[in-house]
């Protein structure tokens, strides 16, 4: 076989390789673990719109527990950030705390269903998390449609027996 038949094979093994990921494209983290009490860049990866409609708003909810949230801008996309009260307030920082971002928006684009984008959000995660994971529901909202990807799967199961996942972050030990 030559070398061009060769890479050629590789090739179209590669791009059979990512079609077929393409297909089961949701809205993931990037890194899917991360340290208790570290500092995180949670970068949110849409793989794809609504059907074929390209998507105009990604809106990330912040679970509890998480204080310190700040959002990457993107060209193009406008930000809102959504606080809520504590119920008890905090300290961050030598700082006290009585208010906490609950969710974060980008809005603008369009992204178009035939690409991917990234979103980022630069957070101080919890010590502990329930079942030591954190979900993050996601709302995608597009030119026609939208999708919730706010499933979170019940004791025992995974994250492959809901519809529309929630993006999972899995906190290991301290370091």
């Amino acid at each position: 076989m030559s070398v061009s038949i060769r890479k050629a094979a590789v090739l179209a093994a590669v791009l059979a390789c990512a079609a077929a990921g393409g297909a089961q494209a949701h809205v993931v983290l990037d890194v899917r673990e991360a340290p208790a009490g570290s500092y995180y860049k949670g970068v949110f990866r849409v793989g794809h719109g609504c059907g074929y409609s390209a998507t105009v708003s990604i809106s990330v909810s912040i679970p509890p527990g998480i204080l310190s949230v700040r959002p990457q801008p993107k060209p193009g996309w406008r930000i809102a950030i959504e606080k809520e009260p504590l119920a008890h307030a905090a300290h961050h920082h030598g700082h006290e705390v009585t208010e906490r971002v609950a969710r974060v928006t980008w809005t603008g684009g369009p992204l178009p269903d035939a690409y991917f984008d990234e979103f980022a959000l630069q957070m101080k995660l919890p010590d502990t998390a329930p079942d030591g994971v954190l979900h993050f529901p996601v709302l995608q909202k597009c030119e026609e449609g939208e999708r919730d990807w706010a499933g979170i799967p019940p004791a025992g199961k995974t994250s492959r027996d809901v519809k529309s996942p929630a993006p999972a972050l899995r906190l290991t030990p301290k370091r």
